[in-house]
């Protein structure tokens, strides 16, 4: 995928940050707060956590705008991954922090399941709120108000064929979401 030409609103914002434009900023936020509190929220479950966390990832992409290489993929995944990473940093020091007042035995073992936990949901929310909006439908009336295929299909208005393609490529992508997160590699730490 990295050969694909990046989205031209992901070039032009990546321009306008590097030149320093605060509006670009604004913009970038606006478009993306939701997703990073929701992110950060997903997997620290704090809400000032979260908070925090969204002013962490919006205040590195200020100061490193060059960091985002359109040739990569979306703006939109890099912010995520950067969301990612801060949050699971503080869900590792906080937990651990927990830890050592507690005093407990296989503090790192458990540390670490929270982490790999909190990661695959806050991955499979970002793989949902990324899919098509006529996969997300489908997949919301199927799991939110349990309707099969059939009822799914007469809400949406399409055909019992159409809902079920609709449903089992929404699953498949969904699917993925249980794949571990990669471990940080050396350099590729925290965005401070």
């Amino acid at each position: 995928m990295a050969s694909e030409a990046p989205p031209r609103w992901d070039r032009k914002m990546q321009q306008r940050l590097a030149r320093g434009e605060a509006a670009a900023l604004g913009e970038l936020y606006d478009r993306f707060a939701s997703l990073v509190h929701g992110l950060a929220h997903r997997v620290l479950d704090d809400e000032d956590a979260a908070d925090r966390v969204t002013r962490e990832v919006f205040g590195y992409i200020w100061e490193h705008p060059d960091a985002y290489d359109p040739k990569q993929g979306p703006l939109r995944s890099w912010v995520a991954s950067i969301t990612h990473r801060q949050a699971v940093q503080r869900l590792r020091q906080t937990e651990s922090e927990l830890m050592r007042l507690r005093g407990g035995d296989g503090a790192a073992e458990r540390i670490e399941a929270k982490v790999r936990e909190a990661s695959m949901a806050a991955r499979a929310d970002y793989i949902r709120s990324s899919m098509p909006a006529s996969l997300r439908a489908a997949l919301d009336l199927a799991y939110f108000k349990h309707l099969d295929y059939r009822q799914t299909a007469a809400d949406l208005g399409v055909t019992e064929d159409e809902a079920r393609r609709r449903l089992r490529l929404g699953l498949q992508l969904l699917s993925t979401a249980h794949r571990d997160v990669e471990a940080p590699r050396p350099g590729q730490g925290s965005p401070r």
